[in-house]
């Protein structure tokens, strides 16, 4: 750590870097960040900066207000975009009390405590997300799309093409490496591929990947969003994850000879996602927004399944590359662009470490045919649909003593009394649906 904050000290005297900004999250995911000029690095990286956590949402009370920003040296990375504004560097920071003690509401220390009870067990988790997102003209409540195009399109209708071109040059600028990018299914709908990595990194990675494609997109005069379901009759943002449990430099979900290529302990995991999918989607999905998404005739999963390459499934086993086992993984696919990346990787985390402890058994394999069944033969089946809604999620986290122990007292409390206000907000809500359909006739 030495070693790299001197690097940080060296590189920003060398680059005439002028303002570092230092980046850290609220409970929900929304970025926060404070600008310090080289003057004051030094002081920063050794003792942190104070802040008033009160300001920030599901931080602390007002008569517990003083918080502490550590930056963490290795996040270090030059912020490439705004050319006229040359010389500005970024952090992100771990937040913890005078005292020095990690605060128990940083999104960043739920992550780092979870990922420390897998290391424990000897795992170490990587993520591999698929994160889509539209362009609009703007941010207006009438989405006004950039094309027409669909799958992988690569035609005239693909204006956002160059967009997209940028965007990744900014993010290998920032070194987080994007395997592919390309069209989505939607109108206006675009996809980046980032390379897996361990988990706490690649949280900072979804982080940092959300302001870069609305930076980009800002500079264009246009407008980017994670918004789950902004279109009605197309299909929504998802964030698939593709997940990993490694020792050391070996793939544990992988055995040779194993059913599918599968080892016991992938079995496990995905048995946990699945026992647990209720009780975490309130986090992996956690606005109003997130349930339009997850309905019926949208390539998105509404059932805890899981199945060998079957897009209907919430967990779906992807087929490995030949001759490299390094590549099994499963694919979580319910979580939305707009989630917390830390606390949805916790859950996560948490629900598949369960599988693997308490030897969850791993049900039969179950595609699409879920979907032709009735209502009482996928009870039957022990097949259970996901929330329908934000309430119905918040309601199954309530009661979860996982989610209560994997996010911890201070974040579960806050969360589930801030999620509850948006539901009684959205309750009361008059939509445009109720006006059109129902005062001409009632």
């Amino acid at each position: 750590m030495e070693r790299q904050k001197e690097y940080v000290l060296r590189t920003v005297e060398e680059r005439g870097i002028r303002l570092v900004r230092l980046w850290f999250t609220d409970v929900l995911g929304l970025l926060k960040s404070f600008a310090i000029t080289p003057a004051e690095l030094e002081v920063a990286l050794e003792e942190g900066l104070g802040f008033d956590g009160s300001a920030i949402d599901g931080f602390s009370r007002a008569h517990e207000a003083d918080m502490l920003a550590k930056p963490d040296p290795t996040t270090f990375q030059i912020l490439p975009w705004r050319s006229g504004d040359a010389g500005v560097a970024r952090m992100f920071c771990d937040i913890v009390t005078p005292d020095g003690a990690p605060f128990d509401g940083d999104p960043r220390h739920v992550l780092r405590r979870n990922l420390q009870r897998a290391q424990e067990l000897g795992f170490s988790f990587y993520v591999g997300p698929e994160v889509e997102y539209f362009y609009f003209r703007d941010a207006g409540p009438e989405p006004e799309v950039l094309d027409r195009g669909g799958y992988f399109d690569l035609t005239p209708l693909d204006v956002a093409q160059e967009y997209r071109r940028s965007t990744i040059v900014s993010l290998e600028q920032l070194g987080i490496p994007v395997e592919f990018s390309h069209h989505e299914v939607s109108p206006s709908q675009h996809e980046l591929d980032l390379r897996h990595t361990d988990a706490l990194t690649m949280a900072d990675n979804v982080v940092t990947t959300r302001l870069a494609v609305k930076e980009v997109a800002m500079e264009a005069g246009i407008y980017a969003t994670f918004m789950p379901k902004p279109l009605e009759k197309y299909d929504g943002s998802g964030m698939h994850l593709h997940l990993s449990l490694f020792q050391g430099d070996a793939n544990t979900f992988h055995e040779e000879g194993g059913e599918y290529g599968l080892s016991k302990v992938a079995h496990g995991f995905i048995a946990g996602l699945l026992t647990h999918a209720r009780e975490i989607t309130a986090v992996t999905n956690q606005w109003v927004n997130s349930y339009k998404r997850l309905v019926d005739g949208f390539d998105a999963p509404i059932y805890q399944t899981w199945a060998r390459n079957d897009q209907t499934a919430l967990v779906r086993i992807p087929i490995p590359k030949k001759g490299k086992a390094d590549s099994t993984r499963i694919e979580y696919r319910s979580p939305d662009p707009a989630c917390n990346p830390y606390l949805a990787f916790s859950m996560i985390l948490a629900a598949g470490l369960a599988g693997i402890e308490n030897n969850y058994p791993l049900p039969p394999e179950m595609g699409a045919d879920v979907l032709r069944m009735s209502e009482s033969e996928r009870e039957a089946s022990g097949v259970h649909r996901l929330p329908q809604n934000l309430s119905d999620a918040l309601h199954a986290m309530e009661r979860s003593e996982l989610a209560h122990k994997a996010l911890g007292e201070h974040v579960f409390e806050w969360f589930l009394r801030n999620k509850k206000r948006e539901w009684a907000r959205y309750e009361s809500h008059v939509s445009r649906y109720e006006l059109e359909e129902y005062l001409p006739v009632l």
